[in-house]
């Protein structure tokens, strides 16, 4: 008899740990998923800075490619 009552009372933990995985797992992704979006906007921020930047420039096309691949930098 105690090792049926042991038995159950163990299935219900893991039970009941299982649902704290799938819960855990679906607020990670839930929290992931918003970084994800937050790095996207900062990523189109940065990018319409820099376009700016590169329209606004006296330097020409050639010359801010240049300066922009050159490793010696």
């Amino acid at each position: 008899m105690a090792r049926t009552v042991a038995k159950a009372a163990l299935e219900e933990k893991i039970e009941k740990a299982q649902q704290k995985v799938i819960r855990t797992k679906a607020a990670h992704q839930a929290a992931v998923d918003e970084l994800q979006k937050l790095l996207d906007k900062q990523t189109a921020l940065r990018t319409e800075e820099l376009v700016k930047a590169v329209a606004n420039s006296s330097k020409s096309y050639e010359e801010i490619m240049l300066f922009i691949t050159d490793d010696e930098v």
